[in-house]
């Protein structure tokens, strides 16, 4: 029948519709595989920042959080999705899920206002050299600053006078020449240890008479550990006593060799005095400075240095910079340590307002809220709110950091090592005879191994002073005395500092410790306490007791049954203990400060008059 023949017909029609739209779906879910796989060939790219929450890393990665969760329990880390994990356990993480992963570089608005580009060759200048006098007390820095400021006075002046404001520029040939007028290197080096290097080259005073000095071979050893060259003004020429040559012998027991004798080093005769060869000198840094190429560019934002700082009663704090790179304005909004301002006066080294400084110019600014310290490096911002914003940050930051500086110690320098930060181990050797200077170095020296070379960068003779301390903030060095004490407050000048400084006896034990830290072994059991100290005021002769030392307490106390040692003119001459202790005829156990009392040392008479009795205890070191 009809009916039935419409109904098989409309059912194949169905069956082929259906059997279209099944196939279609196939078809869309192939498609869709094929995507799914081309999508998995192209790994995803991520970037990662130090931490990251376990959600936010689900979310770059565009999976599940309990994937992330299951991830890191494998790993052994047990994290809930709120919970930050850092950068290395996040990467293994995405990578373990097939990710590519980079590290997420987050900079700070200091950061970028102060972004320190490389600048362009064409676009830079040459620019004077600034130059910095070194050399031993007497042997006539500041006589040879006086000399060549007067050189290059310009008669129609007022007076011909100098305004003093720590830096001063003079001409020679028409080339200028930038003169910090901070004689002596803790100036220096304590700028060098706030991070400024602000000085090209180093003149270092020598006495035709007198030959090199203590404090010569510090000059030297600062100028060295900060790559400046030296030029060698042999002065007092004019003496009947001069003998340059002796100076020259002596100059090539520290590396300086003459260039006269074949070296690299630049010595000139002068008399500051008699104002002999003082262009001469000159010369030689201009000459100098030319085989440096010293460049900068003008077109800039103004970044500099420091040099010193005061507060004025009529003026606020005033600052004398010295621009680095750039040009300075009249007007221009500054960011100096954790102080700002806005440049309101600016006057040379002659005290003439000015309305810009260029490069390597000494300038007296006014107009910070806070007087700066010495070294700080200071930026032009764009505005006021960008120079408050970095302070405020920097400030936080320092309160937070409690200004915890990364220094070397022995305790920490096998991890310091092991974790790349050590690459050179700077020591500074202080011991009683030269003999034992020498001995030191050398065996120090000779533990360099692949992974550390150690670098005695000072050594000299006398108590550790707070020179060396400078010079170990400013190197991130050791201080290793041996049979020395340290001079009153360097102690604490060190703690402040974060300098480790290690008092030895026997030289071996120096050398045995250091390469112990070296490979991790070191195991400090105990550690010495300074009681107090007296000074041996007289001294008496008693027949069956030996010689006993009349003393006053200046500091602390004085104990019995403690260790002592006598401390004459920085260098121990003895070590030992108290045989008795009293107070007019009595045995005390102790004396306080401000009190006399009568000490006799255990096999030790030699007690002179001014000699200092230190009395300590060791105590142990809880592991």
């Amino acid at each position: 029948p009809v009916e039935i023949k419409d109904d098989i017909v409309r059912k194949q029609k169905f069956s082929k519709k259906k059997s279209g739209k099944i196939k279609d779906k196939e078809i869309k879910k192939k498609e869709d595989f094929k995507k799914a796989q081309a999508k998995a060939e192209i790994p995803l790219e991520i970037t990662i920042p130090d931490e990251i929450t376990v959600g936010a890393l689900a979310e770059k990665l565009k999976v599940n959080a309990t994937e992330v969760i299951k991830r890191l329990m494998t790993l052994g880390v047990m994290a809930s999705i709120s919970q930050s994990i850092d950068f290395d356990v996040a990467s293994l993480v995405a990578e373990d899920l097939g990710a590519k992963v980079t590290k997420e570089i987050i900079l700070t608005e200091e950061d970028k206002l102060f972004n320190d580009v490389e600048d362009d060759e064409k676009d830079l200048v040459p620019r004077p050299p600034v130059v910095v006098v070194m050399g031993h007390v007497d042997h006539g820095k500041t006589s040879l600053l006086d000399a060549i400021r007067q050189t290059n006075v310009i008669e129609t002046e007022a007076g011909g006078i100098t305004q003093h404001i720590g830096a001063y520029t003079v001409k020679i040939n028409d080339k200028q020449i930038t003169f910090l007028d901070t004689p002596g290197h803790e100036a220096f080096t304590a700028m060098r240890a706030r991070g400024a290097q602000v000085t090209d080259i180093a003149i270092l005073v020598v006495a035709a008479d007198d030959g090199i000095m203590p404090q010569t071979i510090e000059a030297i050893n600062h100028a060295k550990a900060a790559n400046v060259p030296i030029i060698v003004a042999i002065n007092k020429i004019d003496k009947d006593t001069a003998n340059p040559e002796r100076v020259k012998q002596e100059l090539t027991e520290y590396g300086l060799v003459p260039e006269e004798w074949g070296g690299d080093t630049i010595c000139v005769n002068i008399s500051a005095k008699k104002k002999i060869n003082i262009e001469a000198l000159l010369e030689m840094v201009i000459l100098t400075a030319e085989i440096k190429e010293l460049k900068a560019n003008p077109n800039r934002r103004a970044k500099g240095t420091v040099i010193e700082s005061r507060l004025d009663k009529g003026r606020g704090p005033v600052a004398t910079v010295l621009v680095q790179n750039g040009t300075l304005h009249v007007g221009d909004f500054i960011v100096v340590g954790t102080c700002y301002g806005r440049v309101r006066a600016m006057l040379d080294d002659h005290g003439r307002r000015i309305k810009s400084a260029l490069p390597s110019t000494p300038v007296e600014i006014t107009g910070l809220n806070e007087v700066p310290e010495g070294g700080d490096i200071f930026y032009v911002v764009d505005d006021e709110r960008a120079a408050k914003n970095v302070v405020e940050s920097r400030k936080a930051k320092q309160k937070a950091e409690k200004q915890a500086a990364n220094k070397v110690s022995l305790d920490a320098l096998f991890a310091q090592i092991k974790e790349g930060n050590v690459k050179d181990l700077n020591i500074i050797v202080k011991a009683d005879v030269q003999g034992s200077v020498e001995a030191l170095k050398q065996s120090l020296e000779k533990l360099s191994n692949e992974e550390v070379r150690v670098k005695v960068i000072h050594g000299a003779v006398g108590a550790v002073t707070d020179s060396d301390v400078m010079l170990a903030a400013a190197s991130n060095a050791i201080i290793v005395g041996f049979n020395v004490r340290p001079a009153a407050g360097v102690m604490e000048s060190a703690a402040m500092n974060k300098v480790d400084v290690r008092l030895y006896r026997i030289i071996y034990e120096a050398i045995e410790e250091i390469e112990a830290a070296m490979k991790g072994m070191l195991e400090p059991k105990f550690k010495e306490v300074i009681l107090g100290h007296a000074e041996v005021r007289q001294v008496f002769k008693i027949s069956g007791a030996g010689t006993i030392a009349g003393c006053f307490v200046t500091d602390g106390k004085i104990q019995r049954n403690s260790q002592v040692r006598i401390v004459r003119d920085g260098i121990v001459v003895h070590d030992g203990s108290l045989s008795s202790l009293k107070r007019f005829k009595d045995d005390v156990r102790e004396v306080l400060a401000n009190y006399e009392c009568g000490m006799g040392i255990e096999k030790f008479n030699d007690i002179k008059v001014g000699d200092v009795i230190e009395c300590y205890i060791m105590e142990e070191i809880k592991q």
